[in-house]
Formats: structure tokens, sequence, C-alpha cells
């Protein structure tokens, strides 16, 4: 996350649409989506966790390189959240006809939740759990459940094999964003 004048931690909020990554590889971190089978979603969940046990065990896990990025605990913090948040939505997708998923701002998460004050121990222990249990909801879906549909609040439709997709998406771009150089590490 990078940040807005006035925002009062530095970061900007993020406001994209990042959809646009199923359709098309992502220019920043060069995830293609169409080369990603959701079968595969599972298992690349685990071995992101894995990185991220050693992500957050550095000793400059709480220091922003820039005060307009988060901190590799903020990330893993977000991470963290987002494996829940798509858990809660791929399973609500399976027991549901076609719901529309609650809003999740994920930046008044992370200003009500203190990211940057958790402890990375903590975080990395949840961080793996979270991941682990969504690896397991993915890796328990039927062949006939893959095109079961759900709905955000800004209309964009998903099967749980394309939110599946583009969830890897987000938890591989924030690897790429904790460990391009262009953060500073």
């Amino acid at each position: 996350m990078t940040a807005e004048a006035g925002s009062p931690d530095g970061i900007e909020p993020d406001t994209k649409d990042w959809t646009w990554v199923l359709e098309r590889p992502c220019d920043e971190c060069g995830f293609d989506a169409a080369s990603t089978s959701h079968h595969d979603v599972s298992a690349a969940i685990r071995r992101d966790a894995a990185d991220w046990v050693l992500r957050l065990s550095g000793p400059t896990v709480r220091e922003r390189s820039d005060p307009t990025v988060w901190s590799v605990l903020e990330y893993g913090c977000h991470v963290r959240d987002v494996h829940r948040m798509f858990d809660g939505r791929v399973r609500l997708m399976l027991a549901e006809d076609e719901p529309l998923f609650p809003n999740w701002d994920q930046d008044a998460t992370a200003a009500e939740d203190d990211y940057a004050s958790q402890h990375a121990a903590v975080v990395t222990e949840e961080l793996v759990q979270a991941a682990h249990r969504v690896a397991d909801t993915y890796a328990s879906v039927s062949a006939d459940e893959w095109s079961r549909p759900g709905l955000r609040s800004n209309g964009s439709r998903f099967t749980v094999s394309t939110i599946a997709v583009y969830h890897l998406h987000d938890v591989v771009h924030h690897g790429w964003d904790v460990d391009s150089p262009r953060i500073g590490q």
C-alpha cells in the first residue's frame, strides 16, 4: 500500500478493482491467472504461508522502508485477514445460492486492528492457520461446486474457481510487495 496526502497513517487506501487480474497478467507481480488452475490454489496457498513464516521472522519486520508503504508485519496481518475473508466467502458460496458478499474495508481493518502494533510471532501463527484453513476449504470443493457463483457489492461476479485464483493473486502479489527491491528491504 502506498501513501496518499492526508491519510492518517501515511498509507493510501487501495480503491482499485483488481478483478482485471483474472483477464490478463499482473504487470507488477507477473501473476497470470490464465496459467493457474483452481486445483493448484490450495497447495500454492500453503507454500505461500511457509514463505510468510520466513518474512515475518526478520529483524526489521516492523520497519517501513518508506512512511508511505506498509511494513512486512502490516502486510502479514493483511494477508492473514485476506485468507480469513476469502475462506468466509468461499464457504458462503458453497452454502448459499449466489450470495452477496459482505463488504470488507481492508484499510479500515488495518487501522482498527492496529496492524503495526501486533506481535509478529502471533501474526505468523494466525496467518499459517488461516492459510491452511482456506487451503483445506479449497481442497474440499467437489468438481460440481467450482462453478457455484457469488457476487461482490460492486457487481463483480465470481465462481468458486475464479475467486480461488483471484485470492491466490492477492497473496502472491503481497509477497511480491514485500520481497520486491523497490520496497528497499
